[in-house]
């Protein structure tokens, strides 16, 4: 697999480079249930304009960056997406540097293998890119982490997908209170735990659905599923309560090192090989959000970046039991 990461400060050629690069596999995946199955343009930008109205402007100008068209303006505007799902761990280590650890669980051919830094709007920030400008996980300049779990519930309505909403966390907000009043404001099309950190050691985690009201908690691990499991096999499949129940005993029965803490998200339980149902782990992301850096981690390779001297690059990355 081969990861890329690319800086812009505002949206330019290697935006609409990348944009023209991912488009036709985002377009067949946001067409695949028809044209009709997603909102008008109309709707979506009125979704924005009323969810996340702040960043309207940088909404419209990627769309113009990406030719204007309808369907690609549509994408763009995450609402009402096609339903997808993942596995995914992230827990907060609670040291006297807090961090920030995840897996990513999702399918190799359907995930952009990029590490995006911009500084649209004015707000530096750097993450693992969902949709060439929602993320998965990320950070920002002033010291606040986020990152994203499915919730373990098959219901899809009316709502953002999850990856645009935490880019519009990571550049409007400044603390974990801030982020967990937006995160239990914006609607989201699925359920999904997003948890934050900021720099102060602060830490929540969202239980973000589309058919309840968001529940925010003090939880330092989440998994995929919230306060009940209500998806058996998927439960079953992904080991959800199991990898919860290891991580929990991490923090509290044996408190480990920060790095032996680390290094157990790239073992089973946590790590998983389940790449042929689209569950394998595509990498752990680390986030230190008070230092400004970010590493993005496999067995036996790591990748560091950072916010104040961020350097573009490449890795071609092996992935154990992936094919």
């Amino acid at each position: 697999m081969l990861w890329r990461a690319l800086s812009e400060d505002l949206p330019g050629p290697k935006w609409t480079g990348l944009f023209a690069e991912y488009w036709p596999d985002y377009k067949r995946w946001w067409l695949k249930e028809g044209d009709a199955a997603r909102p008008s343009y109309l709707e979506s930008r009125r979704a924005l304009k009323e969810h996340m109205p702040e960043i309207v402007p940088l909404y419209d100008e990627l769309c113009e960056l990406a030719g204007g068209g309808d369907q690609a303006s549509r994408f763009l505007s995450f609402y009402c997406p096609p339903p997808y799902l993942s596995g995914c761990s992230q827990a907060i280590w609670p040291g006297e540097e807090p961090v920030m650890v995840r897996n990513y669980d999702y399918n190799a051919n359907a995930f952009d293998s990029l590490v995006l830094h911009t500084r649209w709007q004015g707000r530096r920030v750097m993450g693992t890119s969902d949709g060439l400008w929602g993320l998965v996980d990320g950070m920002n300049d002033a010291g606040l982490a986020i990152s994203l779990t499915f919730g373990g519930r098959r219901v899809v309505g009316d709502g953002f997908g999850v990856p645009l909403i935490l880019r519009y966390v990571l550049q409007t907000c400044t603390t974990a209170e801030e982020a967990g009043v937006v995160l239990a404001r914006v609607p989201t099309h699925m359920s999904y735990n997003v948890t934050v950190l900021d720099a102060k050691r602060r830490y929540l985690t969202a239980m973000m659905a589309p058919d309840r009201p968001a529940v925010i908690t003090h939880a330092a691990v989440a998994t995929n599923h919230q306060e009940n499991v209500e998806w058996l096999s998927h439960a079953r499949f992904t080991a959800t309560v199991e990898r919860e129940r290891f991580l929990l005993q991490r923090l509290t029965l044996h408190r480990d090192p920060e790095d032996k803490f680390i290094g157990a998200f790239l073992r089973p339980p946590l790590y998983s090989t389940a790449f042929d149902a689209g569950f394998g782990t595509l990498y752990t992301a680390v986030y230190r959000p008070r230092l400004q850096q970010m590493e993005v981690r496999w067995p036996g390779t790591i990748w560091n970046l950072d916010m104040d001297n961020f350097q573009e690059g490449g890795r071609r990355v092996q992935i154990p039991g992936a094919a």
